[in-house]
C-alpha cells in the first residue's frame, strides 16, 4: 500500500550531511512504508526575516517554503543547538511563519540532536507553541550526545536511542492519522 500522508522534514543545520540531516534521511528510509518524507534543503536560501516584506510580496523562496509546509500533512524538525540556542537559519525560517496560520494544528515532531541541546529544545518548543503546531511530549525528543548515539547514516547506535526515536516518529504518525 502506498503511503498517503506527507511529512516535510526540516534540518536545522545548513551543513550538508550533518547528523541532523542524516537522522532525517534515516527516518525517511525507515518509515517509507508508512509516510512519504520530503527533506527540505533550502533553509540557507531564505532571506533574513523582514516584517516589511512579510506580505503578499514576500520573497519567492519564502513563498515556496510556506507552500511546502502548507501542503505537508505533518512536519519533522531535527536541529542541533548552536551557542545554547536554535541555529539562526532555522529561527529565521520559523520567523517567516509567525504572521501565518500554516503551522496551526499541523502534526509536528521536534527533535533536538546535539551535544547538549536543552536550551534549543526549550526554545523550539516555545516557538512551535507560539505557531500553534500540534506536538506532544511524545513527539518532542531531546537527544544529547548525538554524535556518539548515531552513525554517519543517521542510524541509532544503541537500542535506547532507537526506541526513543521510534516512539517519537510513531507518535507523529498516530497524530497524522487521528
Amino acid at each position: 500500500m502506498t503511503p498517503t500522508k506527507n511529512i516535510l522534514a526540516i534540518s536545522g543545520s545548513t551543513r550538508r550531511n550533518s547528523i541532523n540531516e542524516s537522522i532525517l534521511a534515516f527516518i525517511k528510509a525507515k518509515y517509507s512504508g508508512e509516510v512519504n518524507v520530503e527533506l527540505f534543503t533550502g533553509l540557507d536560501t531564505l532571506p533574513h526575516f523582514n516584517p516589511d516584506l512579510d506580505n503578499e510580496q514576500a520573497p519567492a523562496a519564502v513563498k515556496a517554503f510556506r507552500r511546502l509546509v502548507r501542503k505537508a500533512d505533518g512536519v519533522i524538525i531535527c536541529t542541533p543547538e548552536y551557542v545554547f540556542s536554535l541555529p539562526g537559519s532555522l529561527k529565521n525560517a520559523l520567523e517567516w511563519m509567525v504572521s501565518t496560520i500554516i503551522f496551526a494544528k499541523k502534526p509536528t515532531a521536534l527533535i533536538v540532536a546535539s551535544g547538549m541541546g536543552e536550551k534549543a529544545f526549550e526554545s523550539l518548543q516555545l516557538i512551535m507553541r507560539t505557531l500553534e503546531a500540534n506536538f506532544t511530549n511524545d513527539t518532542a525528543l531531546l537527544i544529547s550526545g548525538a554524535r556518539s548515539r548515531f552513525d554517519d547514516a543517521g542510524k541509532p547506535r544503541d537500542e535506547p536511542t532507537a526506541q526513543q526515536l521510534d516512539h517519537a516518529i510513531s507518535s507523529l504518525v498516530k497524530l497524522l492519522n487521528s
